[in-house]
């Protein structure tokens, strides 16, 4: 017979449990975790069928009250390493995500602004979001002029008792004063050669040090673009970034990721295509819609589903075909995509892009007779936007591309385009961009104006092939 307090008790003979009920005993540290088990599924140890005595009730209660009691000791715990985000005062939304919302916020102590971003819990079924793991373990690495700066991770509880998760977590980050998407959206804001040429410098120059350090970004947007104060562009929003393995012989299997990233708008032809083998150039492909972005003062296609957008694709940069990129038939979606009645992958369409950008590329602060087109400009366009992935430069070989070494050459930062700007612009808080139908501008309507008519795509059935991370 075991030596511990409550065995004999619970394991005693049926006869003897009839005639006298056995002493109420304090239950041992050891073993609770599976006397909790049994209790909460309504059996003991004492009766595999769930049935209970009065002196097995008795024995639940009592589990199920150091349960209720433990929870309040976790309800009650600290974090010793991390902060309580009450450090900071919220003052305004500033954007919204599909892993968070963020915050403009300033620090009580030292008055330092800060962006909160707040960790969306809610969906969360077996403990921390793993893109939020992935975000602060990257960003603790990538210490960099191009990359916003984590300052710290802090925590917030919940004083309702019925709130799911009762601990939300914020990610705190040095405040920009724009996004790009933001800067781009105001009229008023007027961007010279060298102002373009800047900008362009530092996201490529944070996209290499990324890639170098073998992580792809896989959400590369204007809204994810930051400026800050000074004129110093950051990449930002790694909710979506992921390391990636570099095999060095060519004859090993590449790693498979998941294709559903990168916002509808800027999402390269290969992952529209379905392929999950990709590379640092899904990355190189949004650089050049940012780039594109800078001109055009808007994302340059459009699409509201996969369909479309490869139709605006082929419309702009000639259509996807075996000559301009020969593993195109290899994509898992090729077939499914040609055979659709409304095609998205309509043939016979020329590359238009350098005839397009020629009559946006107006620059200010320019002498007329230097207005022409400028063809380093346009030429590290063509090769950004490359339909075939091989043929679209890295990182870094567009870091050190002819544009960036022609007069003007870039600065070291647009602070001088920073002072002619009053007020903080964000995509979130303007109402447009790739994600202007979220939070505070959703359905929101003039008055005086009837709401428009819904227009239904017949570009694909219902249900396929639908975006799913916009």
């Amino acid at each position: 017979m075991s030596s511990q307090p409550y065995t004999a008790g619970l394991h005693q003979s049926s006869t003897q449990s009839h005639r006298q009920a056995a002493p109420k005993r304090p239950l041992p540290q050891t073993g609770v975790n599976e006397l909790a088990k049994r209790a909460l599924i309504g059996g003991t140890p004492n009766t595999p069928n769930g049935g209970a005595t009065p002196n097995q009730a008795n024995f639940e209660i009592d589990v199920k009250q150091q349960l209720l009691n433990y929870q309040k000791l976790f309800d009650q715990s600290l974090y010793p390493y991390i902060n309580d985000v009450s450090a900071y005062e919220k003052l305004s939304k500033i954007g919204q995500g599909t892993f968070g919302e963020v915050f403009k916020a300033r620090c009580k102590t030292t008055g330092r602004m800060v962006a909160l971003k707040k960790i969306l819990m809610e969906n969360e079924k077996e403990g921390f979001p793993i893109t939020a793991l992935r975000e602060v373990k990257m960003l603790e690495q990538l210490k960099h002029q191009n990359i916003t700066d984590l300052i710290e991770v802090c925590s917030a509880k919940s004083n309702s008792a019925t709130t799911k998760d009762r601990t939300t977590f914020y990610l705190v980050f040095a405040f920009c004063e724009h996004d790009l998407a933001g800067l781009l959206s105001n009229p008023k804001v007027r961007m010279s050669l060298v102002h373009i040429k800047t900008m362009m410098k530092h996201l490529i120059t944070g996209l290499n040090k990324l890639h170098r350090s073998r992580i792809l970004h896989r959400d590369m947007k204007a809204a994810n673009v930051l400026i800050s104060r000074e004129g110093v562009l950051k990449l930002a929003d790694f909710g979506l970034a992921r390391p990636f393995v570099h095999r060095d012989t060519s004859g090993a299997p590449r790693p498979l990721y998941t294709n559903r990233v990168v916002t509808l708008w800027y999402r390269p032809p290969e992952l529209l295509l379905g392929d999950r083998q990709y590379s640092t150039k899904i990355d190189v492909w949004g650089a050049g819609c940012i780039m594109a972005e800078m001109w055009t003062r808007q994302p340059i296609m459009q699409g509201d589903t996969e369909q479309k957008q490869l139709q605006l694709i082929s419309a702009l940069c000639g259509s996807i075909n075996t000559q301009v990129w020969p593993n195109c038939e290899k994509m898992p979606l090729w077939n499914a995509m040609s055979q659709e009645p409304n095609s998205a992958l309509p043939q016979g369409k020329a590359r238009v892009l350098k005839h397009k950008m020629r009559a946006l590329m107006k620059f200010d602060n320019v002498p007329e007779s230097k207005q022409a087109t400028d063809e380093d400009a346009m030429n590290l366009l063509e090769v950004l936007l490359a339909i075939d992935p091989d043929k679209r430069p890295s990182a870094d070989e567009a870091e050190d591309d002819n544009w960036f070494f022609k007069e003007p050459t870039p600065r070291p930062n647009v602070g001088d385009l920073m002072d002619t700007i009053p007020t903080s612009q964000f995509e979130y808080t303007v109402g447009k961009g790739a994600h202007a139908g979220r939070g505070r501008h959703h359905n929101q309507q003039r008055p005086g104006h009837p709401a428009p008519r819904q227009q239904v795509s017949n570009a694909i059935p219902a249900g396929q092939y639908r975006d799913t991370i916009f």
